[in-house]
């Protein structure tokens, strides 16, 4: 089974739609307590770093998601889920995040010339290969909404090109992040779903 946080900055209705779509049994998880009967988690996340991160800390949520990490069990997360995985933000001022990854948050605008926020479709090219990915090839096009993208990352498993090089996903043991959003990218995305429901 797989629990999706809910903490009220995320996507859950189109991902328990994608889940459904390749036969996964999914929970909505509210509650903090609650984290632990999962198999695996997906952390989804839209909006605002500091303000995430805040819910996560206020709902317990953010303990409860590293000690699910710290058992060697499945975590992924989506888009500003991902962003939230690494040491710290300087979205609108400096914030911490959970520190599952090595890395930072810094805005898109930066490093690129191209219209902020990064939004559409984009192709992957993987620096390595993982079983995350097992059902999705290079080149292959996925979905993007963001405007702050993490650097000084040490788990880079695929990029894209948007003006300059993008993180589009990474891993290190069992802790997964997508910058761009699975559940909005099509059948490409519900492979690369079935791939984090077979870990």
């Amino acid at each position: 089974m797989t629990g999706i946080i809910d903490y009220g900055c995320g996507n859950i209705f189109s991902l328990i739609s994608s889940l459904n779509a390749i036969g996964e049994r999914a929970r909505v998880v509210t509650r903090a307590g609650d984290v632990s009967a999962c198999d695996r988690i997906i952390l989804p996340g839209v909006g605002a770093f500091k303000n995430a991160a805040d819910k996560l800390e206020n709902s317990g949520m953010a303990d409860a998601i590293k000690m699910f990490a710290k058992k060697g069990l499945p975590l992924l997360g989506i888009c500003l889920g991902m962003q939230l995985l690494f040491e710290k933000s300087f979205e609108y001022g400096e914030r911490s995040g959970l520190n599952l990854l090595e890395g930072q948050v810094k805005p898109l605008s930066e490093d690129t010339c191209l219209k902020i926020p990064h939004m559409g479709w984009n192709s992957l090219q993987f620096i390595r290969k993982d079983k995350l990915f097992r059902y999705v090839g290079e080149g292959e096009y996925v979905y993007f909404v963001h405007s702050f993208h993490a650097k000084n990352c040490k788990s880079v498993i695929a990029t894209c090109e948007y003006g300059t090089t993008v993180c589009s996903a990474v891993g290190r043991d069992n802790v997964y992040g997508t910058q761009f959003h699975p559940e909005k990218s099509g059948d490409v995305g519900l492979r690369l779903l079935k791939g984090f429901t077979e870990l």
